[in-house]
């Protein structure tokens, strides 16, 4: 793996770092720490993932919400968790 790649991995990782402590330690629904973690592991997932395409032609297999880039800013707190169980009714989970 080369440098760049290597480096967006780390980033990915303490992005993931980040977001959990930001969740375990959520002040209130509205906790902005936990929207601006959840827009780093956005922004970190895709650069690696960018990395990857770019060095060796390759992906990972996992996909982010479609929206991300679009509405990144707060995209997920309007959910509510019906509309994230129906999300969920779209995967094949059994495979």
């Amino acid at each position: 793996m080369s440098a760049d790649a290597r480096d967006a991995l780390r980033r990915l990782t303490a992005a993931f770092e980040e977001h959990l402590g930001a969740i375990a330690t959520r002040r209130s629904d509205d906790d902005p720490a936990v929207d601006d973690a959840y827009e780093a592991l956005g922004a970190a997932f895709l650069a690696y993932e960018d990395a990857l395409d770019q060095e060796f032609a390759e992906g990972v297999p996992l996909v982010i919400d479609e929206d991300f880039e679009d509405d990144a800013l707060d995209g997920h707190v309007a959910e509510d968790d019906d509309a994230l169980d129906d999300d969920l009714d779209d995967f094949d989970l059994d495979r």
